[in-house]
């Protein structure tokens, strides 16, 4: 039987508050994972617009460099990339000694690089995709009005783009949020963590995870919803015609 007890008393423990071991977290729960999301995702988009562009070039050296780097990071788990950035790089003295150490030896950071390296991959790939997709008309009327190049990228091309992505984009964001659940495994008390410290300290492991498992629920819910009303809002102009 579930000991909602159990779980009402814990509840305060999920939504943060305490102190993160890590230079750049504030909190533990509820509040570390949404910020783990947040900061990985912006990155994330800020890195693949410009890898989007290279993807779609016409120079192969350019775009098979960033074909390499998102196959290698689609092709891979998110956790055996955070191992190899938080334990692998380690193991390197030249790492150790360099500037980079200061930020790679906190688990805040490393699990912010992998998270932030993986979900640029993947949106890379889907602002490329969208980006050959453009309608060539588009393309001819940008022409026709005398824009150059890099001006109808950033008119035209880049706004579209980034439009139509939405539904895919909308995808990306719930599975980053269900895959920050593994930051626990480099010490980090995320939501999973503080459900995996509660479980240690009562040997129940039904109710914590449970609790868990209705967070992340709960805020899928929140960002589909969210996402729904962007492409209400800016991809209104492909819904069907209402007779």
């Amino acid at each position: 039987m579930i000991d909602a007890n159990l779980m009402i008393e814990n509840f305060p423990s999920f939504l943060g508050g305490g102190s993160g071991e890590a230079v750049l977290s504030t909190s533990d729960g509820l509040i570390l994972t949404l910020e783990l999301l947040f900061y990985s995702l912006l990155g994330g988009l800020a890195l693949s617009i410009p890898l989007g562009l290279m993807r779609v070039s016409r120079n192969r050296l350019v775009s098979g460099a960033v074909w390499l780097y998102t196959y290698v990071f689609r092709g891979t788990p998110m956790l055996v990339q955070l191992f190899i950035i938080y334990y692998g790089l380690s193991q390197f003295e030249a790492v150790r000694e360099s500037w980079a150490w200061t930020y790679l030896q906190e688990a805040y950071f490393c699990a912010l690089l992998a998270f932030t390296l993986n979900t640029a991959a993947y949106t890379t790939e889907i602002i490329a995709g969208q980006i050959r997709n453009t309608h060539w008309g588009e393309i001819e009327a940008a022409k026709a009005m005398g824009m150059s190049k890099w001006l109808m990228m950033r008119r035209i091309v880049i706004p579209a783009a980034l439009r139509r992505a939405l539904p895919a984009y909308s995808n990306e964001v719930v599975m980053m949020l269900q895959g920050t659940s593994i930051a626990g495994l480099v010490t980090l008390a995320d939501v999973t963590g503080v459900a995996r410290r509660i479980y240690s300290d009562t040997y129940m492991p039904f109710e914590p995870f449970l609790m868990a498992g209705l967070i992340y629920l709960a805020f899928t819910f929140l960002f589909v919803w969210l996402f729904k009303l962007a492409e209400k809002r800016w991809l209104a102009y492909l819904a069907p015609r209402k007779h």
